[in-house]
C-alpha cells in the first residue's frame, strides 16, 4: 500500500469547510483544526475586546474584533486570531479581505492550541510584521508580547501596554482584570 500524500490547504479550501463549531485555519498550507473554546476562554476575550473598543474610541487608529474572522495574506495562510486590532481604513470597509494590517494579534491559548498559538501562529505574525502579537495563558496567569524581531516573549504578569502607531497615549491594561472573573 502507497502512503497518502497530505494535503496542502488554501485559504479557499478552508472557506469551504462544514461549519461544524469547529474552527479552521491554514498556516503555509498546515490545517489547524480547533474545537470550540472553554467559558473561560470566551471570557477573556470579552475582557480583552471591551478593553480594546473602550481605548480605540479614544484613539481611532483601528478597530477591535473578536473571532470568527478570516484574516488571509497568502493563498495558503488564513488565520483567525481571538481578538485583534485592524487599521481604521481597512475596517471601515467591513470586510475581511482588506483587513492586512493588523496593529495587534492576541490568541488565548486553549489545551488544543497552544503548540499552533505560540509557534506557528506566533511565526506567521511575525512573518507578517504584525506589530503586537499577545499570548495569554490563562493557567500561567501571563500575558507573552511579542514582536515581529523578537525572539523570545516579554512575559507579562502585573501589566500590558499597547501603543499603537498614530496614537499619543498608551493602553496599559492590568493582567489580573485581563483574566477576570477566570
Amino acid at each position: 500500500m502507497g502512503m497518502v500524500a497530505p494535503v496542502y490547504y488554501s485559504a479557499a479550501m478552508v472557506r469551504a469547510l462544514p461549519e461544524d463549531g469547529k474552527r479552521y485555519e491554514t498556516v503555509h498550507g498546515e490545517l489547524l483544526v480547533t474545537p470550540a473554546p472553554r467559558a473561560a476562554h470566551q471570557a477573556v476575550c470579552r475582557n480583552l475586546l471591551v478593553r480594546l473598543d473602550a481605548y480605540l474610541r479614544r484613539h481611532p487608529v483601528g478597530e477591535a474584533f473578536a473571532s470568527p474572522a478570516d484574516i488571509s495574506w497568502a493563498p495558503d495562510v488564513l488565520v483567525q486570531p481571538d481578538v485583534f486590532v485592524a487599521r481604521a481604513d481597512e475596517a471601515r470597509t467591513l470586510e475581511w479581505a482588506a483587513m492586512r494590517h493588523l496593529l495587534l494579534a492576541i490568541e488565548v491559548l486553549s489545551p488544543s492550541t497552544r503548540r499552533a498559538d505560540r509557534f506557528t501562529k506566533r511565526r506567521v505574525y511575525q512573518e507578517y510584521a504584525v506589530p503586537g502579537y499577545w499570548v495569554v495563558d490563562i493557567d500561567a496567569r501571563a500575558i507573552e508580547v511579542w514582536t515581529p524581531a523578537a525572539t523570545f516573549p516579554l512575559v507579562e504578569r502585573e501589566r500590558v501596554i499597547w501603543r499603537p502607531e498614530g496614537s499619543a497615549d498608551a493602553l496599559a491594561m492590568p493582567v489580573a482584570e485581563v483574566l477576570q472573573p477566570v
